[in-house]
């Protein structure tokens, strides 16, 4: 931003081939720009005017910051003008050059800016993305495999496809299920769950397609069943393995057709609805026993999310735990304030065949029930001695069983960056995000836990307010 037309020009056509420029000659177009264009950088000259007492630049930097505080601003000042140069930079510009520009020089400071400008957007990034595994649609995790999930969801919610989510009982399905419908565009629309091995088979078809009145003995009045119910949103199809065969052709009917018909109907109804499927089983293995519809399954597959048991998810347990521990002190008014070593390890230690279900309702129990501030492995009904009297906090508790849980890296370098990761989180997990305490646990320097934590992209703060956050 220049008020001298000759400056401008020579401006746009030095950095016409490196950047799209847009030039404004006074204050209100300078930040009408801003607003609307949300250029990356800004060259503005301090004094609009030629007037060295009435530096309206200041008023445009100002403002500018306020409308974009990321906006990269390089001032340009007179010869012998430090002072407000310094000025500027203290406002918040990122550098400054005097009159007249030499371009060469300029061409380096722009360039300068722009490299800061990406590094900020990138830890930006980083943090959003950090921020967004630790809690994500109602559900927490860290770890690899379901940060994984998690990107696979952003990425099909958006497409009005079918969807299979498998994975053992208790991982979560229909959460995953529900944040698909909810980032997806009919997420104004119903989400219609129905658990297709929890009713009777006489009883199911009427459920899914409804049904005329006298249809049947008791059909005193027709009915719509969930697929009319959930038009316009998602129906999601838990256990679709317990799915009787005559309904495994309907379905897959109005897969194909987008139709269906009540039971004891003559007409076709048109229903548009996005389905989601779940299951613990092995439909490949159902299809080659004709137990299930190959065609259907490649109806209901067109992306697969699967869900990894709790205990290939590491550090996600105790994460889990806490956030499960909170709330439920929370809700029952105890004063239960953490997990003993010896819970920890002895929750690293567990298979959890019931997944995250088992290990929420274990530590529900174990809030009510317990009798300290503290939770021991009896608290939990989990293998394993209570802590001894306190003393150095300096032993491997629950790294190992963390890094043990969730494979073999690829490359030496690689399990040793994992165990390395793994061992700082863990830490920070049990301490909520105390540094200090943090490092004497793993037997290092605070200077030498913040090098790991850069090198990691691991942020303290992160795991100060764990306990505020939402379960999943």
């Amino acid at each position: 931003m220049d008020d001298e037309e000759t400056i401008l020009k020579q401006l746009k056509w030095a950095f016409k081939k490196e950047y799209e420029i847009i030039t404004a000659r006074s204050v209100d177009e300078a930040l009408a720009a801003v607003k609307s264009e949300s250029p990356s950088l800004m060259i503005l000259d301090l004094s609009l005017t030629g007037d060295p007492e009435k530096l309206e630049g200041f008023e445009v930097l100002e403002s500018a910051l306020q409308i974009d505080p990321h906006l990269k601003v390089v001032v340009m000042t007179g010869h012998d003008d430090r002072e407000n140069a310094l000025k500027a930079i203290e406002t918040g510009a990122i550098d400054f050059y005097s009159k007249p520009a030499n371009v060469d020089e300029l061409r380096v400071i722009l360039k300068r800016a722009i490299y800061i400008r990406k590094l900020e957007t990138d830890l930006e990034e980083m943090k959003t993305n950090f921020h967004g595994g630790l809690e994500f649609e109602g559900l927490m995790a860290m770890s690899e495999p379901m940060l994984n999930v998690f990107n696979t969801v952003k990425k099909v919610a958006s497409a009005d496809i079918s969807v299979l989510v498998t994975g053992e009982s208790g991982t979560g399905k229909e959460l995953i299920a529900r944040a698909i419908h909810r980032r997806s565009s009919r997420s104004s629309g119903p989400f219609i769950p129905i658990n297709c091995g929890a009713i009777p088979e006489n009883l199911l078809e009427s459920e899914l397609f409804g049904h005329e009145k006298g249809s049947f003995t008791g059909a005193d009045s027709s009915k719509p069943g969930k697929f009319e119910i959930a038009d316009g949103g998602t129906l999601f199809l838990d256990e679709i393995g317990e799915l009787p065969s005559s309904l495994q052709v309907k379905l897959l009917r109005f897969l194909q057709d987008h139709v269906i018909e009540r039971v004891g109907g003559q007409r076709q109804v048109q229903v548009d609805v996005r389905i989601i499927a779940a299951t613990n089983r092995d439909l490949q293995e159902m299809i080659e026993a004709r137990e299930f519809r190959e065609d259907l399954y490649y109806r209901i597959n067109t992306i697969r999310i699967f869900l990894p048991p709790l205990r290939e998810r590491g550090e996600d347990i105790l994460l889990l735990g806490k956030s499960f521990l909170h709330h439920y002190a929370h809700e029952f008014s105890r004063n239960i304030r953490d997990f003993s070593r010896a819970a920890m390890n002895a929750m690293y230690s567990h298979s959890w065949p019931g997944n995250v279900r088992e290990l929420e309702n274990r530590v529900k129990r174990a809030v009510i029930m317990a009798s300290g501030t503290i939770l021991q492995p009896g608290d939990l009904d989990l293998p394993g001695e209570a802590d001894p009297a306190p003393g150095r906090a300096g032993d491997e508790a629950g790294s190992s069983p963390a890094a043990d849980a969730a494979g073999e890296p690829a490359t030496l370098k690689a399990a040793r960056d994992e165990l390395e990761r793994r061992m700082v989180l863990g830490a920070l997990l049990r301490y909520s995000g105390n540094v200090s305490a943090a490092a004497q646990e793993l037997d290092i320097s605070r200077p030498s836990l913040h090098d790991l934590m850069n090198r990691h992209k691991i942020d303290p703060e992160d795991f100060r307010s764990i306990g505020r956050k939402k379960k999943g």
